[in-house]
């Protein structure tokens, strides 16, 4: 991945993680890796967990943040989820967890146009 892109990606997690505190969100984790994937951001609201995949764009020209998304990520994110809470002895059947996306959009030279969170996705 390129620096700019990398910057980007950084820059649109951090806005991420901010508005999910400012909506009350409890940062728990974040850029957690494992060897099937990572989770960009792990929260918790009340008894709530979830895990958030950040998407960042920049334009429009490669879509929006939300069409960035596929199935087969989503269903990569179920199993890192999975595998978060059971190397931090947290039981999955035991707790309310879900999946989300944070989507950030910026026009082309990087002023912030909106911050859309998705839970519940999958």
């Amino acid at each position: 991945m390129t620096g700019r892109r990398v910057s980007l990606g950084r820059r649109g997690e951090d806005l991420a993680a901010d508005e999910l505190t400012q909506r009350g969100y409890e940062i728990v984790d974040r850029n957690w890796y494992c060897q099937i994937g990572e989770v960009d951001i792990v929260t918790r609201r009340a008894e709530v967990w979830t895990f958030f995949e950040v998407r960042t764009r920049r334009g429009r020209a490669f879509g929006t943040p939300e069409e960035s998304v596929t199935p087969r990520k989503m269903k990569r994110m179920t199993h890192v989820a999975q595998l978060y809470l059971s190397a931090h002895d947290v039981n999955v059947h035991e707790i309310d967890w879900r999946i989300g996306v944070v989507a950030v959009e910026m026009d082309e030279v990087g002023y912030l146009l909106r911050v859309d969170i998705y839970e519940n996705l999958w």
